[in-house]
């Protein structure tokens, strides 16, 4: 009996669920209503979905209006019209104009003019689809209108709220959204108060005097049917054939497979056949040969044009993959899960994750664009957290901000705002969770057989490729699974550092960088990490991934791919890291695992370590069937959409393991390491897929360490700061110079041995300066000194004596204070057109200039300022308090000794222990350049407080933990810089200076 029912998907306006909304219905005894969001089909599937579990029969539409002016309301008659008005919204979403007035003609829907819109048109005719909508507060006007006798009258009263809670939150959303008090959001920007459901039996009597506009309203509803198929009974709705017909698809993959086979297996065993006939087999049944097809597709355009990528997801156990090169991990040698990758209980295809260089995803999705008709990206809703609504409610009550921190800081308010924050947080609770804007999935993207449209609307984010108003979960529940497409730097190192090793070393013998296998059995590679000396590499560089690897001594292939899963925190959370390290270290220690679970897990000693060891136990260590298992997984990967399912699997897993007859404490202790994975574990496929990715960087590390670095320098770093790689690059013997106007260019370069910064590293630097730069020294050749420059680059003072005070102009030979004065008394503001030689240069007046030196600390402090660290480190800046007796070389020499060592600060990461305290894992470098590590308990790090930037003086106990060395510090303090002479009055000073 509703033909425009909102739900909170009417962004900042809505204020129910779609399932609220279901509710809502059956308890006014409602059994048919319209949900029309307001611009947007976001809800339309996922009401549809659930509307038969409450017995409702719902139809699905559009309230099209611009801001808050109803235009009129779009209810589609079938899957057709669902998709014109689809097309429509989508038409005006990607313009961002206007609706019109008057709805063009949509094929199979019904169109409702409001009842003030018709009389503020003073439209009298109507085609057969179109009505006119009356709500109970329109009925008085209706009665004494020209309109009362039309036939084409319909019962149009807006439901938007339940009571006056769901108002309150309405007129909050509102501010919210119009950025506005409160006390000043117009009422015309408001819904009504009467935009409520009634029931049944009340709407018949608002509207017993217009029985036709009841009866109107009942065959419009009844006349509806939009309808799809979902979770179990959905059909596949992506991009059904690649070639012409599946059977041409399936010929052209198998020949795909054997014309590529010796690529990859030069001497194919009968194992490999046997492997490779299975998997076609099962691809082919389960209907998944497009989607291989599909990404084999993206793949050959990505090598077309050298674009390096990565084949990730659970597609990586799968040989047919390997073999297309889709991905570089052979399931065959990894004894990769199949069941994992497919089984005859998976609906939804293979996840293949392709990663591509930041640098080169978007040229991908171009492309995808391009070649496959019906594509979208994925659409995600970014949700208000209860913080972020705190503080959106208090600026809509005007409460300063320093009280909003305070309150969210402790809890507690001034006397005065106490009422006020009462009502935000009972309002702040009520929204959380609300949708708040719709957003770009990270990666999704979509490629259906049908139009996009057909499904919802899409609307046109600033990078203009078109995105679907629906997410993940209800795009897979309908049938549409995404393709992964995922942009990442360590790519970008890789393709960048084979660049610079071109032009740098022309000569250089380089390995095809696509050949690991070659890298996987070189003792120099695996050295690296071995020792942890893994700075700049994809995965491996972070303190915790160096201390692991130390701890396992891993120093081949397979132990690289079990330490990148070991790192996540499901492992870690459920105490199956120190685990697996004891079991690793001591082989007489793995007797201790379960019988059933060494058997089971016997390459990981017993302990669960990858994603599909979740599949392997609930399968064969309690006995649920791999369709139950996988429910177990997608619920730990936090994708089970049903609790119910979950919990029910749940029980079955603990009751079959009692049934076994294992004790309760041993079902207990399996179960709760299975929880603990919690959707962090990786599947062994991913893993070896990063080990991959890992072991490219370690080679390029290993021989070309100074190209390296430049390239991870040029895709902003890693894990550490810009000066961690920077002091990287001068324990590898390169010689770092600041920017040079006549040797640096944007980013950074290397030139033999010397690497010249970038001028993007200077702060507040314009890019249209150094454009300018760049193109004077292109068309003219190197500056010959600082007239030339100032003669020939038009620039403002301020940003030339940026250039000065980080010795840009130390070609010349002057000193930079020398430089500045010139530059005050030189530049001008009347400059030339920067693209005409200058023929004829104006003359400089020379000045006779007083001699001014500056020393290393102006330098240092101006380097700090201009590119935020100093370039020859904080170590000749500092002012000693006691000289250490240690380096970072000398800790393995004093295992159980107390030391005292000077360290710069790198990172720390801050842990919870189990007693609720806090302790703190510090990594720093000694002023060799060398990385040592600390441990500070909770007393010592309740006392002593390290900051980001800085030299300390540590004091401490050397400790051996499994072969990881560290120092459990004892005291530590922050070494303070010497003064600016620039502000002390010192002119030149190397006192208490380290060297």
């Amino acid at each position: 009996m509703y033909t425009n029912c909102h739900s909170y998907y009417s962004l900042r306006y809505g204020t129910i669920s779609e399932i609220e909304l279901l509710e809502l219905a059956q308890q006014n005894d409602i059994d048919s209503f319209a949900l029309t969001d307001i611009n947007s089909t976001s809800a339309c599937l996922s009401v549809l979905k659930n509307a038969s579990a409450y017995n409702i029969k719902v139809s699905v539409g559009v309230d099209f209006r611009n801001g808050i002016n109803q235009q009129y309301v779009v209810i589609a008659k079938s899957n057709l019209g669902f998709q014109c008005l689809n097309e429509h919204l989508t038409e005006y979403l990607h313009q961002k104009k206007d609706f019109p007035d008057l709805c063009p003609s949509l094929k199979d829907c019904a169109i409702i003019y409001p009842f003030e819109k018709v009389m503020e048109l003073e439209k009298t005719s109507f085609k057969e689809n179109e009505y006119i909508g009356v709500s109970v507060v329109g009925l008085r006007k209706l009665k004494f209108s020209k309109y009362r006798n039309y036939e084409n009258l319909i019962i149009q009263q807006t439901v938007t709220f339940r009571g006056q809670r769901d108002y309150n939150a309405h007129r909050l959303l509102r501010a919210i959204g119009l950025n506005t008090l409160l006390s000043k959001l117009p009422e015309e920007e408001q819904g009504l108060k009467t935009d409520k459901m009634f029931s049944k039996v009340e709407i018949l009597n608002h509207f017993e005097e217009f029985p036709l506009a009841i009866e109107n309203t009942k065959s419009l509803l009844s006349e509806t049917s939009v309808a799809f198929k979902f979770n179990s009974e959905r059909e596949n709705q992506n991009q059904q054939c690649y070639l012409d017909d599946k059977d041409a698809d399936f010929n052209f993959l198998r020949k795909l497979v054997f014309e590529n086979l010796e690529k990859r297996y030069p001497n194919p065993d009968q194992v490999v056949y046997d492997r490779i006939e299975k998997e076609l087999k099962a691809i082919k049944e389960m209907d998944f040969v497009s989607y291989f097809l599909i990404n084999w597709d993206l793949l050959q355009y990505a090598k077309s044009k050298n674009y390096p990528y990565i084949g990730r997801g659970s597609g990586a156990n799968s040989v047919v993959a390997y073999i297309i090169e889709i991905t570089n991990v052979d399931p065959i040698e990894l004894d990769l899960y199949f069941e994992r990758f497919i089984n005859i209980y998976r609906s939804s295809p293979p996840d293949f994750d392709l990663d591509f260089s930041w640098r080169d995803r978007d040229d991908i999705t171009r492309y995808i664009f391009q070649k496959f008709p019906n594509t979208a990206l994925m659409g995600t809703y970014v949700t208000f957290k209860y913080r972020a609504v705190v503080r959106e409610l208090g600026k809509v009550f005007g409460i300063p901000k320093h009280e909003i921190d305070a309150f969210l800081q402790s809890g507690k308010t001034a006397s005065k705002t106490d009422e006020y924050f009462q009502l935000i947080v009972k309002y702040g609770k009520l929204i959380s969770g609300f949708p708040n804007y719709l957003s770009v999935h990270s990666g999704g993207i979509l490629i259906t057989n049908k139009p996009i449209n057909y499904f919802a609307a899409t609307f046109m984010p600033p990078k203009g490729f078109q995105t679907v108003q629906i997410d993940m979960n209800i795009s897979e529940d309908v049938g549409i699974f995404k393709f992964d497409i995922l942009a990442q730097r360590g790519l970008s190192k890789i393709k960048e550092c084979l660049e610079i090793i071109k032009y740098n070393q022309p000569e250089a013998e380089v390995a095809d960088i696509n050949q690991v296998y070659q890298f996987k059995n070189d003792p120099n590679i695996n050295e690296l990490l071995k020792t942890g000396d893994c700075m700049g590499v994809f995965y491996v560089e972070s303190p915790a991934m160096r201390v692991l690897m130390t701890k396992l001594r891993t120093q081949d292939y397979l132990g690289l791919v079990a330490a990148s899963s070991i790192i996540r925190p499901g492992v870690t959370n459920g105490g199956m890291k120190n685990e697996y390290i004891i079991r690793h270290k001591f082989p007489e220690k793995r007797k201790n695992g379960h019988p059933v679970l060494l058997e089971i897990l016997h390459e990981t000693y017993g302990v669960m370590v990858y994603q599909e060891d979740v599949l392997k136990v609930a399968h064969y260590f309690a006995g649920l069937d791999l369709g139950e298992a996988d429910v177990l997984r997608r619920g730990m990967s936090g994708k089970s959409r049903s609790k119910e399912e979950f919990i029910a699997v749940e029980k079955k897993f603990k009751s079959n393991c009692l049934q076994k007859g294992y004790s309760e404490e041993l079902t207990m202790e399996v179960w709760n390491q299975v929880s603990a994975f919690a959707g962090y574990a990786f599947a062994k496929g991913h893993s070896a897929s990063y080990a991959v990715e890992s072991y490219q960087s370690l080679y390029l590390k290993r021989y070309f360490p100074l190209e390296f670095m430049v390239a991870v320098l040029n895709n902003g770093g890693g894990f550490y700061s810009i000066e961690t790689y920077v002091q990287e690059i001068v324990l590898q013997g390169g010689i770092v110079e600041k920017p040079c106007i006549n040797n640096s260019f944007y980013e950074t370069i290397i030139q033999g041995k010397t690497i010249y910064l970038g001028f993007v590293l200077i702060r507040d630097l314009e890019e249209r300066v150094v454009e300018r730069i760049l193109k004077s020294r292109q068309l003219y050749g190197d500056f010959e000194d600082f007239d030339d420059f100032i003669d020939r680059v038009p620039i403002g003072i301020e940003q030339l004596i940026t250039l000065i005070r980080i010795d840009c102009f130390r070609f010349t030979g002057k000193d930079k204070h020398q430089i500045m004065w010139e530059a005050h008394l030189k530049s001008s503001k009347n400059k030339l057109d920067d693209t005409a030689l200058l023929l004829f240069k104006p003359k400089q007046v020379n000045f006779t200039l007083p001699e001014i030196l500056t020393n290393h600390l102006i330098d240092a402090y101006d380097e700090l300022e201009l590119i935020g660290f100093p370039l020859k480190g904080y170590f000749n800046l500092i002012q000693k308090d006691n000289l250490p007796n240690c380096l970072a070389k000398d800790i393995p020499y004093n295992i159980g000794k107390r030391i005292s060592i000077f360290g710069k600060l790198i990172t720390a990461k801050q842990t919870g222990t189990s007693k609720g305290d806090i302790m703190i894992f510090g990594t720093f470098i000694d002023y060799e350049g060398v990385i040592f590590d600390t441990v500070h308990f909770p007393e010592i790090a309740r006392k002593y407080s390290i900051r980001t930037n800085g030299v300390y003086l540590i004091t401490g106990k050397v400790v051996d933990d499994l072969d990881y060395l560290s120092i459990v510090v004892e005291k530590i303090k922050f070494q303070n810089l010497l003064p600016d002479p620039r502000q002390s009055g010192i002119e030149n000073s190397s006192k208490n200076i380290i060297f």
